[in-house]
């Protein structure tokens, strides 16, 4: 285990077309659950010039117009120009309904420990979830300064400080570590393109980018750029315009982007587009609960699990933790600590964290808003995977196994 490196993690904005397509499909989840809470959908999405195509399965008592849906995203973006107009582009849509499956029809606030133990899984998947020490959202510092950085390019735009700016950016950003611990920024990449016609000139871009994002982003940081930091914004001179109009989209194509920026590993299943009867999607969820709560209790600095599905089982088939020796216990008394103590069947986690409801109880929309930015780790949102509380009933219980 590598102790001294440098790590590299990115984040794109919510006008790059890969997050565009995951927030069109999380907003037609959200659609189908305003109105039918127990409403099977999966939604996919494809976009590229001037055309955006959209693929549905569903179950549901539910309507929903879902070109509305997709063109109202577009322009919640800001895709309002002429050479991708979220008025005129053309909404192509493949629907077919789901066929009924008594096993998706159950009530998990109404069942007993008995009937969600006996439901069976219908995924195979293996899921991760992680947390670390590094920043106070207990993720890893490069992802984090990396959300951070794209954050505020939209900030700067929506609040005209960089009128110019498209809604398409990415940003990267590259941390030295000592002995597992981040001691220094490396480097800083933006990739910040301009609306139609871009007029403005690179050097007056870079400036702005420096002055209005990278020191505005950094200024309450502990780890700062310093005079041997590498900056680079649009080292790729023709590098000007961005969007649908210059490259495509696809919806779950950005899942490190959505996770812990490959510091962590993450399963390769898309976690946008799928209601949360997917395991896939809900198990990454409390995998990532589990993580935050260990480090939260202080039994240790960074903390990986993996929780394995199979077909036919309600269970995890398979419960690891990794510490990467900086478990307080042991990494297998921890893993009996997290199946004595969280809930990781599927209709147990629908009910502790009452998944299938909260885009009713939220009308700006919930799903959608994990779909950039980040799934996890997320500060700007109540999410009830990113609580702590069982933090001191894990440190009480590992401390009376330590006695």
């Amino acid at each position: 285990m590598k102790k001294d490196f440098m790590f590299t993690s990115m984040s794109v904005t919510e006008g790059h077309p890969d997050k565009l397509c995951d927030q069109i499909s999380d907003a037609i989840v959200d659609a189908f659950l305003e109105q039918d809470p127990y409403a099977r959908i999966r939604a996919e999405c494809a976009v590229s010039t001037s055309i955006l195509f959209v693929s549905a399965r569903f179950l549901a008592q539910a309507k929903v117009d879902i070109p509305y849906v997709a063109r109202k995203v577009l322009n919640q973006v800001g895709y309002v120009e002429e050479d991708f107009d979220a008025n005129s582009c053309a909404v192509l849509t493949s629907l077919t309904e789901f066929p009924p499956d008594a096993l998706t029809m159950f009530r998990e606030k109404e069942m007993s420990d008995e009937e969600i133990e006996r439901l069976p899984g219908r995924h195979q998947v293996t899921v991760f979830g992680f947390a670390c020490d590094q920043t106070p959202a207990l993720m890893p510092l490069p992802i984090y300064l990396a959300h951070k950085l794209t954050k505020r390019i939209i900030q700067a735009k929506r609040r005209k400080i960089i009128p110019y700016l498209s809604p398409d950016a990415a940003t990267q950003v590259g941390v030295e570590f000592k002995d597992r611990r981040p001691v220094r920024i490396h480097s800083i990449t933006v990739i910040a393109s301009q609306s139609r016609p871009a007029t403005v000139p690179a050097a007056r871009l870079a400036d702005d980018i420096r002055q209005q994002v990278i020191d505005v982003a950094f200024a309450e940081e502990a780890i700062r750029p310093d005079a041997r930091t590498k900056i680079y914004v649009n080292p790729v001179d023709h590098i000007m315009v961005g969007g649908p109009a210059v490259h495509s989209g696809l919806t779950g194509r950005k899942n490190a982007i959505d996770t812990y920026g490959e510091y962590s590993r993450q399963s390769g299943a898309a976690l946008s587009g799928k209601d949360p009867l997917r395991i896939d999607r809900v198990g990454a969820y409390a995998a990532r609960y589990a993580a935050k709560n260990i480090v939260a209790a202080g039994l240790a600095q960074e903390c990986e699990v993996q929780l394995s599905y199979s077909i036919g089982r309600s269970r995890p088939v398979s419960i690891q933790v990794e510490t990467f020796a900086s478990g307080k216990i042991p990494d297998s008394k921890i893993a009996k600590l997290l199946e004595k103590h969280f809930e990781f069947r599927l209709a147990g986690i629908l009910r502790d964290f009452n998944l299938r409801f909260l885009p009713a109880m939220r009308p700006s929309g919930f799903y959608r808003k994990l779909a950039a930015y980040g799934h996890v780790g997320r500060q700007d949102l109540d999410l009830p995977w990113e609580a702590t509380d069982k933090a001191q009933l894990l440190a009480a219980e590992a401390g009376r196994g330590q006695g």
